[in-house]
């Protein structure tokens, strides 16, 4: 693996969401960082995915103990 570089597992895990909303964001998204192709494998650039988790943040999850009634 190249140094700086992720694989998408890796990345998908760096950025808290799921592989399959990675390559979805590298789809749709003009501003998601590209990722270099080394034969089958993506690798994403850590500076990259984290400068755009820095103008994008995580949105928070909420968690319903019970259904409201």
């Amino acid at each position: 693996m190249l140094e700086g570089h992720l694989t998408s597992d890796e990345a998908a895990v760096h950025l808290g969401i799921a592989r399959q909303t990675l390559y979805n964001l590298a789809q749709t998204r003009d501003d998601f960082p590209a990722p270099l192709r080394v034969g089958r494998t993506l690798l994403w650039p850590v500076l990259g995915l984290d400068a755009w988790r820095e103008r994008h943040p995580a949105r928070r999850r909420h968690r319903r103990d019970s259904p409201t009634s």
